[in-house]
């Protein structure tokens, strides 16, 4: 389950880590395993003075598929959600370092929102940012609810995740989701290349620089925990019992 994510401290970049999503033959979903690991990574980074910097990455053509639907039937059938995707976003819209994500493909679910957090995304021309929560009759997550209208406005906001609508990677540059858009052969070095500059910086003024931007995360912290409760609610409903079934039989 661990080889499920990567976590690497590149020789040429000792003050970078990397947090890698690495199920490519189920487009990167992340299963409750996965999502613990990484929990274990960013802490780990927020007590390490020499990691500055952590990077998300994921594998050719895919960043991230979004949860892994069998962990929601496993709840929805009367199994125990378990802490561990809380625990990740509360740790993520938490992490004292910047975080980085470079995209390349497929950007579904916390795909997605998951570059909320992110203090630069990097993403290629050919990524797709989809978040289909209400198709599935669930809600969103990650304290998107949150950010997205506080980034690109309520209605490009409403179309990602009320609609449901797929955006480009020019769209999400144009709502702000992201930073910049670049070819799928340069997203992962275009994306070390902007964490290294931040690493070379002085780690102490980039810190208070970047809590001035961010302000404190309760406000954050609390919509993540009303998402998840909703979220739990939504899971155990008949709505979403046959919008997943649906789901399954296409």
């Amino acid at each position: 389950m661990t080889d499920h994510i990567l976590v690497e401290r590149p020789e040429s970049a000792p003050h970078i880590q990397i947090i890698r999503f690495n199920r490519p033959d189920k487009k990167n979903a992340i299963t409750r395993g996965m999502y613990q690991s990484m929990t274990a990574a960013l802490k780990a980074a927020d007590d390490a003075p020499d990691i500055r910097v952590n990077v998300f990455l994921g594998t050719e053509g895919c960043f991230s598929a979004g949860n892994d639907l069998a962990d929601f039937l496993a709840f929805a059938q009367g199994g125990s959600m378990g802490t561990e995707v809380v625990d990740f976003l509360v740790a993520l819209a938490s992490a004292r370092k910047p975080v980085v994500s470079g995209v390349d493909g497929l950007a579904i679910g916390i795909g997605t929102t998951l570059n909320l957090h992110c203090d630069l995304t990097v993403a290629s021309d050919r990524s797709l940012f989809k978040t289909p929560f209400v198709d599935l009759a669930l809600v969103p997550e990650a304290g998107s609810s949150l950010l997205a209208p506080r980034v690109m406005g309520h209605q490009r906001a409403f179309a990602l995740l009320a609609l449901g609508e797929g955006f480009s990677a020019a769209q999400a540059k144009e709502a702000g989701l992201i930073w910049k858009v670049t070819t799928p052969d340069a997203v992962e070095a275009e994306t070390l290349s902007l964490a290294a500059k931040l690493a070379a910086k002085p780690p102490e003024a980039l810190a208070i620089a970047r809590n001035l931007m961010r302000g404190a995360p309760d406000a954050v912290l609390g919509r993540i925990r009303e998402e998840a409760e909703q979220f739990a609610a939504r899971l155990k409903s008949a709505e979403a019992r046959a919008a997943f079934e649906a789901f399954m039989k296409r």
